[in-house]
């Protein structure tokens, strides 16, 4: 039998009968679990909280009041991807998303450097909402008890200072790992009691939304939108730059849509219910995206969000001049924010046990629980460094990698739905398909990633950059090799 070449091993694709399952033992495989609802709220609860409750503080001070425009940017990108998502995971109903995908269509080494995004986006964001926890909870306990958290045990000690990085010493920030560990106990019980617990605060969170909209708005001043564009030039944001990266810091924020997709081999019908899980959470969370964001822009003149800790906590009480308003949405935020956690470390944990299944990383990564069916390892592993993370680094490192690592796995879902058609992979499963034909919509998906890629910060390049180069020496020195397609020719 003639060896494939050097390219040919690169391009290799996974056949989707290795992704449905069947030939994986009993021990070694997730449980199918979850329903319509449970997924929806995955994707709800991953992706409510971190835009709304933390980034305004970072992106309106880029955009000023049109980080409302910058919103509509995400999510309309998020929109476009998400019927390419759609598609595929109808398609390719298994546990890895974008990782899943890009195996089955362009092949193992651009779905190897897929995975290294996935897990910089999903461990990133785990920290970096662990940390907006922190905000929430301190604020929350000085409402309620009159006590805060003492200074060098809410503020990590890497930093992001006026003269670029500083380190504290003696300083840690326990909050978000206290977080970590809870979600981490959670996850080790298995997915269902995880996602009951998940849809419990989704629709908390829901409500605290509501009702901070409400009261935002008893205090809307038309004024605050003007100017609407940032006329700050001084850090080259004015105008529709600011928005575009605003647009990119928010944009992390969406990555629920991805969540839903790694939960592939954990639902019920999945050619039906991860679509239509994604469409309906995209539908809930760009109203509510939307309705807080004007709210919140009008209760509060933009120049008065940079720097400002707990932000919608902060504006109720600015507006009332009451603390039991700002008391009840930090308890709301720390109960979503949860949920946020919760989620993406379910997702990181998925992805790896995906990644291992196929040989691409070690074996031990694959390993579930006889009873809870959960991957130990990989819960373990993924909370200790967030963990780490969230208690040493400050959040501001964190946003726009994020959005580096959503948007390139964003643009390789978008290549592949072409791909697929070409191929005509999984036909037989496609219980959706984009409308308008293979090129149009993933190819606006791809323009619009791009566009909100090109105003991300140099150094976020540069750090994504070093962390493409390791997942390539990793990929050559083991995943090549180790391949589980590898052994199999």
């Amino acid at each position: 039998m003639r060896q494939p070449t050097f390219a040919q091993r690169l391009t290799r694709t996974k056949p989707i009968e290795m992704d449905a399952g069947g030939q994986d033992s009993h021990a070694h495989s997730l449980h199918r679990s979850l329903g319509l609802f449970s997924l929806t709220m995955i994707g709800v609860g991953a992706t409510i909280g971190t835009g709304i409750f933390f980034t305004m503080v970072e992106a309106v001070p880029k955009a000023g009041p049109s980080v409302i425009l910058s919103f509509m940017i995400a999510a309309l990108t998020a929109g476009l991807t998400a019927l390419c998502y759609s598609e595929l995971s109808s398609r390719i109903p298994a546990s890895g998303s974008s990782y899943s995908f890009a195996y089955a269509t362009v092949g193992e080494f651009a779905a190897f450097i897929v995975a290294a995004c996935l897990l910089l986006e999903y461990g990133l964001a785990a920290s970096a909402t662990a940390i907006g926890w922190s905000d929430y909870l301190n604020n929350f306990l000085t409402n309620a008890l009159g006590w805060q958290i003492p200074d060098m045990l809410r503020h990590p000690m890497i930093v992001s200072g006026a003269q670029g990085v500083e380190f504290h010493p003696g300083q840690f920030n326990l909050p978000p790992v206290v977080l970590v560990l809870i979600c981490g106990f959670l996850l080790l019980r298995g997915a269902k009691e995880s996602a009951t617990v998940n849809a419990v605060m989704v629709l908390i969170k829901l409500v605290i939304l509501t009702f901070f909209a409400v009261i935002a708005f008893s205090g809307f001043n038309a004024a605050h939108f003007t100017p609407f564009f940032n006329t700050d030039n001084s850090q080259g944001m004015a105008g529709m730059s600011g928005v575009t990266a605003a647009a990119g810091t928010v944009f992390f924020s969406f990555i629920g849509l991805d969540t839903i997709a790694t939960a592939g081999g954990e639902v019920k019908d999945p050619k039906r219910n991860v679509p239509l899980g994604i469409m309906v959470a995209l539908l809930i969370v760009t109203v509510f995206y939307m309705l807080v964001a004007v709210a919140a822009v009008g209760a509060q003149p933009a120049s008065m969000f940079a720097g400002q800790e707990a932000g919608l906590s902060v504006i109720l009480q600015n507006v009332t001049g009451k603390a039991w308003p700002a008391l009840i949405l930090s308890a709301g935020a720390v109960i979503s924010v949860f949920s946020v956690t919760l989620v993406t470390i379910y997702g990181q944990s998925r992805i790896l046990y995906a990644i291992s299944k196929d040989g691409l990383i070690p074996a031990s990564f694959q390993n579930v629980h006889p009873r809870t069916r959960a991957p130990v390892s990989n819960t373990i592993i993924v909370c200790m460094v967030v963990g780490i993370v969230g208690g040493l680094v400050d959040s501001t490192f964190l946003w726009d990698m994020v959005s580096m690592g959503t948007l390139v796995a964003f643009i390789v879902v978008s290549i592949s739905v072409p791909v697929i058609r070409k191929k005509g992979i999984g036909s037989e499963n496609a219980g959706f398909r984009v409308p308008f034909g293979p090129y149009l919509i993933p190819g606006l998906s791809i323009i619009a990633c791009l566009y909100i890629l090109k105003d991300l910060s140099k150094t976020t390049f540069h750090v994504f950059f070093i962390w493409m180069a390791i997942a390539i020496v990793v990929y050559f020195a083991y995943s090549l090799r180790n391949s589980r397609l590898n052994k199999n020719t």
